[in-house]
């Protein structure tokens, strides 16, 4: 089933609500706690929900740890998802070292530079050149890739992993990538939202200064 990303997107939000919630002690939750919790609105959360069919009880609600599960297969984290990295830099360094994959059931199988200097086969997460992703891509039967390598090698490492099989991409590169028609691409720029985040706050605090 595909349905548009702000869907996903909340889809998310709520599990990662409910870990919060469990956490806290909840056995039970209803749409309002979801809803307060992912700052959406009852009805839409359970829209969201009818999409995939997962219905709770009105009297009742959902069963946490029932729900939890639940969401996690229809986010395809009920298996382990393999992806690898290009760029050993200071973004995909951190991505490498990052332990909330392991508890979301996320493997770093690999990570590629072009760099000798950075490449290290016989680490916990081996870095290897760039030369032999397209060959492990297709070796290990990986459909996930992350970008992180500077704007000028980031179309011909797309090229490479389209020509492999990848069918989603994260690219951390600040220009936009284009991949095949099956190929999801989520751009991210880290420059850009944080641009986005100091417009508002100075529009905010020039609105109050307005204000008075």
């Amino acid at each position: 089933m595909v349905t548009n990303k702000a869907c996903i997107v909340r889809l998310s939000r709520y599990k990662n609500a409910l870990s919060r919630l469990k956490s806290l002690g909840f056995v039970k939750v209803f749409s309002d706690n979801l809803a307060d919790a992912a700052d959406v609105t009852p009805s839409q959360v359970r829209k969201d929900f009818s999409i995939f069919g997962v219905t709770g009880n009105r009297r009742g609600g959902y069963v946490l740890d029932e729900l939890i599960e639940r969401l996690n297969r229809i986010l395809g984290k009920n298996v382990t998802q393999n992806v690898v990295i290009v760029g050993a830099g200071r973004i995909g360094s951190a991505l490498m070292k990052y332990k909330g994959f392991e508890k979301e059931n996320i493997k770093v199988l690999a990570v590629f530079d072009s760099e000798p200097a950075k490449q290290d086969p016989k680490a916990d997460t081996p870095i290897l050149p760039i030369e032999q992703l397209e060959g492990f891509i297709r070796k290990h039967h990986i459909k996930i890739g992350i970008i992180a390598v500077p704007d000028i090698a980031a179309t011909e490492v797309m090229s490479i992993m389209n020509n492999a099989g990848i069918k989603g991409v994260l690219n951390f590169a600040s220009i936009r990538l284009k991949g095949g028609e099956e190929t999801v691409i989520n751009n991210v720029n880290l420059v850009s939202e944080l641009e986005n985040v100091i417009y508002f706050v100075n529009a905010s605090e020039k609105s109050k200064k307005g204000g008075k």
